[in-house]
């Protein structure tokens, strides 16, 4: 039988990205990483090195697919926030991993290479909209990124799992967009 490193590869990164979802870093095991993606225990260590790099491994890949389907519009910051409330809507896994990474490895510790990356992109981009006079200067571009990001995040049903009313999902992404569109018109 042939083995498929590429296929391999993406079934232990799929099977790892739900167990760090639901128990952390510290709390997942390699074994059940390795029976969800019918794969060899060995070939964790073979790809990725050992658990916390196969866990950066997960961030990466879950920080780069959120850049690339959620690319930033420093001219409709609202909208990129309620494309991020979205895509936590889909992708819940995205903010549990962000929220294991901040609680297991600290505040202080340093973010993968590409979560640096997206940030200082996006920085970039408000800046530059800033400007040209259609974002606000009220806060520098790095903290008004982290209030975006931050918006987005609470309207998560991750971070806030009851909404009062039928149309709870619908209200919080309007709360986001609109507190989004207030803070950064100019």
């Amino acid at each position: 039988m042939v083995r498929d490193a590429q296929d391999t590869r993406r079934r232990l990164l799929a099977a790892a990205a739900a167990e760090f979802a639901e128990r952390g870093i510290a709390g997942a095991r390699v074994d059940r990483i390795a029976a969800a993606a019918g794969a060899n225990k060995a070939l964790i260590y073979t790809y990725f090195g050992n658990k916390d790099q196969l866990f950066d491994a997960v961030f990466d890949a879950i920080v780069v697919g959120t850049v690339e389907d959620v690319p930033i519009d420093a001219d409709d910051l609202s909208g990129y926030a309620g494309r991020l409330f979205d895509r936590y809507q889909t992708h819940p896994e995205g903010l549990r991993l962000a929220i294991w990474h901040s609680l297991e490895r600290g505040g202080t510790a340093a973010l993968p290479e590409a979560v640096t990356k997206a940030n200082l992109d996006k920085i970039a981009a408000i800046e530059a909209a800033q400007r040209a006079g259609t974002v606000s200067t009220r806060f520098p571009a790095e903290e008004m990124l982290m209030l975006i990001l931050a918006l987005s995040v609470l309207g998560s049903s991750e971070v806030v799992p009851v909404w009062p009313g039928k149309d709870g999902l619908a209200q919080r992404r309007r709360t986001v967009t609109e507190s989004v569109a207030l803070l950064t018109a100019p």
